[in-house]
């Protein structure tokens, strides 16, 4: 199986969870974006759901496949999240963010009864790391934190868009990916970072996976709760 046709299998593999009148977190990223592709088809067929994007690409994406989606200003509690992750380890913790979206899809996790996540199999590693990790952080603030950022022991850098520019995420702010190579402990990382002045939030997500579903050459592999 190709990348993509992990990433499908996965998603697919995901939507069979969904239940009519789920309050659903939908999450970013091309994982993510085949299992929106499925839920409007089941949409389409009569499902009945309300969803949280997690962006604004992904609000555009449910909308033109006739999602219904709303805000927390009309949905408190979400029954299920799905999502992808760009790195997944054995503990099930993540990192996230590749997309420039970590912040409004920690946010939903942290809102949702159960949250489950979906990747190609490269995605899952022995130790989180290789893939930079991403910090939001105010735009004020970036000059300041990228030196104590690097003091952490890290390669700090101010993430650029397609033109060169920098990337803004939904909500206005500054990027710095991290490459730290592998990090030992997590979650000593995630609340360091997590004190600092000035960093909005950052793409380790510790504690928030409940299942993990894996596209391989072999179909599918569900680790965590079923």
């Amino acid at each position: 199986m190709t990348e993509d046709d992990q990433k499908q299998a996965a998603a697919k593999a995901a939507v069979a969870y969904i239940e009519d009148g789920m309050v659903l977190g939908l999450g970013t990223g091309s994982c993510a974006a085949k299992m929106v592709d499925l839920l409007g088809e089941r949409v389409q067929a009569g499902l009945n759901v309300i969803g949280i994007p997690t962006s604004e690409a992904t609000a555009k994406q449910a909308t033109n496949l006739g999602i219904k989606i709303a805000g927390f200003d009309q949905v408190k509690i979400i029954d299920l999240t799905i999502d992808g992750t760009d790195e997944v380890d054995p503990q099930r913790r993540l990192i996230k963010g590749g997309g420039g979206a970590h912040l409004r899809e920690k946010i939903v996790a942290s809102l949702s009864d159960r949250m489950i996540v979906i990747a190609e199999a490269k995605k899952r590693v022995q130790q989180l790391g290789a893939f930079k990790l991403p910090v939001e952080v105010v735009r004020f603030s970036a000059p300041a934190l990228m030196p104590k950022i690097s003091a952490l022991g890290c390669t700090p850098s101010l993430r650029q868009d397609s033109k060169d520019d920098l990337f803004h995420t939904d909500e206005g702010n500054y990027i710095i990916d991290c490459d730290f190579g592998a990090i030992s402990e997590p979650e000593s990382l995630a609340l360091t970072l997590s004190t600092m002045p000035g960093v909005v939030e950052h793409g380790l997500f510790i504690d928030y996976a409940d299942t993990i579903i894996i596209g391989t050459n072999d179909g599918v592999e569900i680790i965590g709760a079923t």
